[in-house]
C-alpha cells in the first residue's frame, strides 16, 4: 500500500506528541488518581471531538447496526486506559513511554488475524522480535528479577494494557471502515465515561492541595492533543491506510517520552532503559520500511 509523505509526516508528529503523554499522565497522577484522570482526559476529549464533528456537520447518533461494535469497543477502550493510568503510576515515565509505544507489535499479531491482506510477513515478525526484545530488557533490567518490585508490577500492567491497546487499535480499524471516524472515536469515550467516574467516585480520592496549574495542564494536554486531536487523526489515518503499518510509527514514541520523562520528571537514563529504547526503535523501523511512501 503506497502511503503519500504528507500523511508520513502527519503519522510522525502525531507519534511525538503521543510520546509525551505517559509523562502527562505521570505529573497529572500527582493530583488526580488514575480514574479520575481518565474521566476528566475523556470529559474533555469528548468536548473537543463533538465540537469538531458539530463544526463539520457530522452525524454523531449511530445507527442501530453500529450500536453492537460500538458497545464492544467501548469495553475494551475502558479496560485498557484504566490499566495503562494504574500502570504509570507504579512505573517511571521514561519506562512507561517505551511499554506503550510497542503496541504496534501487538497490532501487527491482531491485523494478521483480523484485517484481510495485513499479513504478518517475515520482515514485518523480525522487526516486532527486536522491538519485544527491547521491551524485555525494560521489564528485567538486563537481569533476571529477584523479586516483584512496584515498578516491575507498573511494566507488567502495562504489558497487559499495552497488548489491549493493539487489539483495540486494529479492532478500531474494523469498525471505521463502515461507520464513521469521528463517531467511533467519540462514543468509546462516551460509553466509558460512566464507569471512570464509577470507579473514581468509589475507589478514589482527588489529591486536592496538589491540585495546580501543572497537572491540569498536563489533564488538558491529555483530553485537547491526545484524546481530541491525536484520537481523531489517527482513526482517519488507520481508515485510509494499512492499519499495521500506520501504527509502526509509533518508533518515535518511546524516544519523545524517554527524552521527555529525563527533561521533566529527572528520571534516570539507564543502560538497560537507552539499549531497550534503541531496540524499540530499530524494529519498529523495521516494520515502517515495509510501507512504499510516495
Amino acid at each position: 500500500m503506497k502511503i503519500p509523505l504528507f500523511a508520513v509526516a502527519v503519522a510522525l508528529i502525531i507519534n511525538i506528541l503521543w510520546g509525551a503523554n505517559p509523562v502527562a499522565v505521570k505529573v497529572g497522577l500527582v493530583a488526580f488518581p488514575p480514574l479520575w484522570s481518565a474521566f476528566f482526559r475523556f470529559a474533555i476529549g469528548i468536548v473537543c471531538i463533538a465540537a469538531w464533528a458539530r463544526f463539520n456537520r457530522i452525524r454523531l447518533w449511530p445507527q442501530r447496526s453500529e450500536w453492537p461494535g460500538l458497545l464492544v469497543l467501548a469495553t475494551w477502550f475502558m479496560t485498557q486506559i484504566g490499566m495503562m493510568n494504574f500502570g504509570i503510576n507504579l512505573t517511571s515515565g521514561a519506562s512507561a513511554a517505551v511499554m506503550t509505544a510497542t503496541f504496534p507489535f501487538f497490532a501487527g499479531v491482531f491485523a494478521h488475524f483480523m484485517i484481510a491482506g495485513d499479513r504478518l510477513s517475515v520482515a514485518k515478525f523480525i522487526g516486532l522480535l527486536i522491538a519485544f526484545l527491547g521491551v524485555a530488557l525494560v521489564l528485567t533490567g538486563g537481569r533476571i528479577p529477584q523479586e516483584l518490585s512496584r515498578a516491575n508490577l507498573g511494566d507488567l500492567i502495562l504489558l497487559a494494557s499495552t497488548i489491549l491497546l493493539g487489539g483495540r487499535m486494529i479492532f478500531t480499524a474494523r469498525l471505521v471502515s463502515k461507520i464513521e471516524p469521528t463517531r467511533v472515536v467519540l462514543w468509546q469515550m462516551l460509553l466509558s465515561l460512566a464507569g471512570f467516574a464509577a470507579g473514581a467516585a468509589l475507589w478514589e480520592d482527588i489529591i486536592w492541595n496538589e491540585v495546580g496549574w501543572i497537572p491540569i495542564g498536563a489533564l488538558l494536554y491529555q483530553g485537547v492533543v491526545i484524546a481530541g486531536l491525536a484520537f481523531m487523526i489517527n482513526a482517519w489515518l488507520i481508515k485510509r491506510y494499512s492499519p499495521s503499518v500506520i501504527v509502526s510509527f509509533a518508533f518515535i514514541s518511546p524516544l519523545s517520552g524517554v527524552a521527555l520523562s529525563a527533561l521533566l520528571l529527572d528520571d534516570e537514563l539507564s543502560w538497560d532503559l537507552a539499549m531497550g529504547t534503541t531496540l524499540v526503535g530499530i524494529g519498529l523501523i523495521i516494520l515502517t520500511r515495509r510501507a512504499q511512501v510516495r
